[in-house]
């Protein structure tokens, strides 16, 4: 499965934070959110985890388009940032939903599915 090793590669991500944590640049610790997909090392993929990781991917996707545009604009007009400026700005924002909605969508989905909660006809 292809999938499988992007999700590794997005948790090898991750170990990127330690750059911030032993140095004096602390923008990296950004890469801990990836954290999160460390968790695909160790399960097995069904139909069902790869439909939640769509789920949640496309959840996040969409957010963080939404907050970049959203935060970029109002950096633009309301503060008065450069153009450029307000860019970066617009796209960290998007960047940092994006993570956190992804993040908070699987981990819904997933404990929805561990309790049972789902609805299953077999």
């Amino acid at each position: 499965m292809k999938r499988h090793y992007l999700y590794g590669l997005l948790g090898l991500l991750s170990l990127l934070g330690f750059v911030g944590v032993f140095t004096q640049e602390r923008v990296f610790l950004a890469f801990f959110a990836f954290a999160v997909d460390f968790t695909h090392f160790f399960q097995r993929k069904d139909e069902m985890a790869v439909a939640y990781l769509n789920r949640s991917a496309a959840l996040g996707f969409h957010w963080g388009m939404a907050a970049t545009g959203v935060v970029a604009a109002g950096s633009f007009f309301l503060q008065g940032q450069e153009s450029s400026q307000a860019l970066v700005t617009g796209l960290a924002a998007g960047f940092a939903v994006a993570v956190v909605v992804h993040a908070l969508a699987e981990l819904y989905f997933v404990t929805r599915e561990r309790w049972g909660l789902t609805y299953d006809p077999d």
